[in-house]
């Protein structure tokens, strides 16, 4: 059964240039990536102005049935029909992708650690942390430079929607995580750090090795006693 890393944090807070590295370092062969990006719902029924307005740092804006669904079957090491999100139209590719499992599965994006269900299916979940301020530059050189946005509108977005999404919903799910990647400088151990931590859980995957502990096993009565015998 393949594994599952999940990554989540900020926007722009280098998920994606983090992950793309470990995974060139691990070799493609061996992960799949899934970008929750793609998830965004269809909005090809609303005019491409009134897309602008939309909040895509909340989780309504995610096809959550399909995103679980489509991480559950990878999980079972089934291949899944992708679907493809253009930032351009913000909405939907008329395009599909064809994905399948490996033995590791890295899944990113803002929402990586919010949802219950999604974070049930990872093995192991991951929070990649940089500052607000970091974030917005790396956040307007992306969507100026690759997805035709105006500096007005990237700021804008930020103030309202992207900022406040952070503190309010995102931040918070840094709590599941696992471990905490700060990734804020050019020059940092953040690629180190999750390389380890990824080639640990492919060595598991491969192996066949138990999932980690489950919250309820590290409180059972077996561990307390274990704990006493101890003290």
């Amino acid at each position: 059964m393949p594994s599952i890393v999940l990554v989540g944090g900020g926007s722009s807070s280098g998920k994606t240039y983090l992950t793309h590295q470990v995974i060139e370092a691990l070799g493609p062969e061996n992960v799949t990536l899934l970008t929750l990006d793609d998830y965004y719902k269809d909005q090809s029924d609303i005019p491409l102005a009134e897309r602008y307005n939309v909040n895509y740092d909340h989780p309504r804006a995610f096809d959550w049935p399909l995103m679980r669904k489509q991480l559950k079957m990878l999980k079972e090491g089934k291949p899944i029909e992708k679907p493809i999100y253009d930032f351009v139209t913000l909405t939907r590719s008329d395009k599909t992708e064809i994905v399948e499992p490996k033995s590791l599965i890295v899944v990113e994006g803002i929402m990586a650690l919010v949802d219950k269900t999604v974070r049930d299916l990872g093995d192991v979940a991951v929070f990649i942390q940089a500052s607000a301020e970091r974030r917005l530059l790396r956040r307007l050189i992306r969507d100026v430079k690759e997805r035709g946005r105006t500096f007005e509108n990237v700021v804008k977005q930020y103030f309202s929607t992207v900022q406040p999404m952070y503190d309010e919903i995102v931040k918070p799910s840094s709590i599941y995580a696992d471990l905490i990647v700060n990734n804020d400088g050019v020059k940092n151990l953040a690629v180190d750090v999750l390389k380890l931590v990824m080639e640990r859980q492919l060595a598991k995957a491969k192996d066949g090795t138990p999932e980690k502990k489950t919250m309820a096993e590290e409180f059972s009565d077996a561990a307390f006693a274990d704990m006493l015998k101890g003290a």
